[in-house]
């Protein structure tokens, strides 16, 4: 390996120790992977000696859950992160989905939920005499039950909690993170919408509904002040982040028989309700030819090969993963979403003798991954 630090990340995060031993090598990782992964072609040693080439040659770095589990048989997910579904506003429907998310961490899988479907504090519970807690409240009960599984000796857990811009709690929520250590296991995102965004613009009134926008206003509070105290929370304390949620839905390939209302827990992948991400990332560096010279490139031909290798690769990892949840598999084995990125574009830029900031640089890079897409 490269490096000490390389070694050491391996070693700890990814290396295979089975009752045969532990794994004496990268190559021996990568052969395992492309073993596991390549199960699931009608010609698997054609598609093994095809995937390990790809990953030997280091131009394509599969997510961090693929390397850990693919081929040791544990029973985890290859999944790094979900989506889970829809939180029924009810004591039995809330843990219920407190048992599928911690089922999910347990498997490897980090989560993320749309708490928008309880109801706001002080509400009445239905027939019982009580009153609700509201989301926040139990975004802390989801918060205890992943530090309880860190604590039990499993990978750690992360998670996302998103909120309706117009939740009556949504006050309690922008704040939710303000006091340090709090929620240490959550992310936290608002969803935005474009109405309120209009009503920024105009210094209009902003209505708090439950449980839906046609529902009569809670509460009435200036848009700017909302706008305020959410970017306020987000300088002090760096969240809650915002989720463009009609702009997420507009661009989704699928909003014919989907809708996002939340995302993984670092929030860059919108899923639907048990969707997962199927990650890995093309290293931009390995496709620099001459780097370093006035005629450096970026070899495009091998750039759209090693995406359509890495495509395909992603789409056996959804055949031969486990998953936590029977509605998990139905969902990711119909939709098939893979998620490909680049990594190492500031090395490869610099290889380009290009400057980061420059248009030169921004086309590049919109070239690469216009290749990629394409491929």
């Amino acid at each position: 390996m490269d490096s000490a630090l390389a070694r050491f990340v391996w070693e700890t995060r990814y290396r295979h120790c089975g009752p045969a031993g532990c794994e004496r090598s990268l190559e021996e990782t990568w052969a395992r992977v492309a073993a596991a992964i390549a199960a699931a072609e009608p010609d698997p040693t054609t598609w093994h000696a095809r995937f390990l080439a790809l990953l030997l040659d280091g131009s394509f770095l599969p997510g961090g859950r693929i390397i850990a589990g693919a081929g040791t048989g544990r029973d985890v997910t290859l999944l790094n992160c979900f989506v889970m579904g829809e939180i029924e506003d009810s004591i039995p429907g809330i843990f219920a989905a407190l048992g599928e998310g911690a089922l999910t961490l347990q498997h490897g899988g980090g989560i993320g939920y749309d708490f928008s479907t309880l109801r706001p504090q002080g509400d009445a519970a239905s027939g019982t005499g009580t009153v609700a807690s509201g989301p926040v409240s139990f975004l802390q009960v989801w918060d205890a039950a992943c530090a309880a599984m860190v604590s039990s000796g499993t990978r750690g857990g992360a998670m996302m909690g998103v909120l309706r811009c117009d939740h009556p709690d949504i006050e309690a929520f922008i704040d939710a993170k303000r006091q340090p250590g709090s929620l240490s296991h959550f992310n936290l995102s608002v969803l935005v919408s474009d109405a309120l965004m209009r009503a920024v613009a105009r210094d209009a009134d902003w209505p708090l509904r439950f449980p839906a926008p046609g529902a009569a206003p809670r509460r009435v509070l200036r848009a700017r002040d909302l706008w305020r105290q959410l970017v306020s929370a987000a300088h002090a304390s760096a969240e809650p982040g915002v989720l463009f949620v009609d702009h997420i839905n507009s661009a989704n390939h699928l909003r014919y028989c989907e809708h996002l209302t939340a995302t993984n827990p670092c929030a860059e992948l919108p899923l639907p309700p048990y969707g997962g991400c199927d990650l890995g990332s093309l290293v931009l560096p390995r496709f620099v030819q001459r780097p370093f010279t006035t005629d450096a490139s970026l070899d495009h031909a091998a750039l759209a090969a090693a995406a359509a290798l890495a495509t395909r690769f992603l789409d056996d990892v959804i055949e031969v993963s486990r998953f936590p949840l029977p509605r998990q598999r139905e969902t990711i084995r119909r939709s098939r979403r893979v998620g490909i990125g680049i990594t190492g574009l500031a090395d490869a830029l610099a290889m380009l003798g290009l400057r980061y900031d420059s248009p030169r640089a921004r086309e590049a890079a919109a070239t690469a991954m216009r290749v990629v897409r394409e491929a």
